[in-house]
């Protein structure tokens, strides 16, 4: 009886963290992502997991709290870090400024592939948004001269940052690469939860529930969907922006569709919907690729039944279902 006793105890208390972390969903997730280095095998994951936790909380706006599936989403995060990139190696543009442009670029390709997608419902959508995609693929992959085609861009280096009170080198200093790139995602998941809480984010997860109430109810549908459409998009080229500062390089696989996969299982593993599943998700994806990468180079086939597993008992993914158990 006193195991027992001691087991309710413990899952009340489980109930209550898990119960503050959604009230005070902003700072629970950069807490976590401020310890997250000290936990990860190595940093270099840990920076992994921040950006593709920013790029699957971008495509979450879309996917999740719209309810509409996009299959074009690389096309952000690859226009980012290609805009960033092309920015600092052909015209000298320092790093921040640069990734500002690169988030701005991501946000017009946003705009325009919005334009042309937000009339399509369903499977059209997905279908639209994918072959937007890869027109901008097959564009960027055809500007050798800016972009290195097939090679991808290389020389997007930043050496060293001044912070004023101390310098941080960003080649051998992977724990203050971490912290400047998480000051960035910081910001961004600020803005992010303040965009969810305000009367858009309402009219958002109207729209999701039943889009032909909301429209009845007087709200503008595709204005909505497209404004969505390209806030997602800055999300998103905001995280391909951090890449080609973390890696030096863009290569021209962040434009393959591909890319656009990863978002979605990202975001189905830790739970569509969810303000801090994307994360989770990231966090999940990397780390099992990780582990199962150094005992087969099948690891794609592990993976692949593993994200199985997840969506057919775990339809909420592994956040969601947490937030399930404790609202029951």
């Amino acid at each position: 009886m006193e195991n027992v006793a001691e087991v309710q105890i413990s899952g009340r208390r489980l109930a209550s963290l898990v119960r503050v972390v959604a009230e005070h969903r902003v700072a629970a997730v950069i807490v976590f992502l401020m310890v997250f280095p000290f936990l990860a095998p190595y940093k270099a994951l840990a920076i992994d997991v921040l950006i593709y936790g920013l790029f699957a909380l971008g495509f979450n706006m879309v996917f999740g709290y719209l309810g509409v599936l996009s299959f074009g989403h690389a096309a952000f995060f690859g226009v980012g870090a290609y805009g960033t990139g092309i920015a600092m190696v052909h015209f000298g543009v320092p790093w921040l400024p640069a990734i500002f442009l690169g988030v701005l670029a991501s946000g017009f390709t946003a705009m325009v592939m919005g334009a042309m997608a937000i009339r399509t419902r369903g499977i059209y959508f997905a279908m639209v948004t994918l072959a937007l995609a890869q027109c901008v693929y097959y564009i960027i992959y055809h500007m050798e001269e800016y972009s290195g085609g097939e090679d991808g861009l290389t020389g997007v280096s930043v050496r060293t940052v001044d912070l004023g009170i101390a310098t941080v080198n960003m080649m051998q200093d992977p724990m203050g690469k971490y912290y400047i790139m998480l000051t960035f995602a910081a910001v961004a998941i600020f803005l992010f939860s303040r965009i969810l809480n305000s009367p858009f984010g309402a009219v958002l997860e109207a729209i999701r529930e039943n889009e032909n109430r909301a429209r009845a109810c007087g709200y503008n549908v595709l204005l909505t969907k497209w404004v969505t459409f390209v806030l997602s998009g800055l999300f998103c080229g905001l995280a391909g922006a951090l890449s080609a500062i973390h890696l030096s390089v863009v290569p021209i696989e962040y434009l393959h569709y591909h890319q656009s996969g990863l978002a979605v299982m990202m975001a189905l593993l830790g739970g569509m919907g969810t303000f801090f599943g994307p994360f989770i998700g990231a966090m999940a994806f990397l780390m099992l690729e990780d582990v199962i990468t150094l005992m087969t180079t099948h690891w794609q086939l592990f993976l692949g039944a593993i994200f199985m597993i997840f969506v057919l008992f775990f339809p909420r993914g592994i956040w969601g279902s947490i937030l399930h158990w404790i609202s029951r």
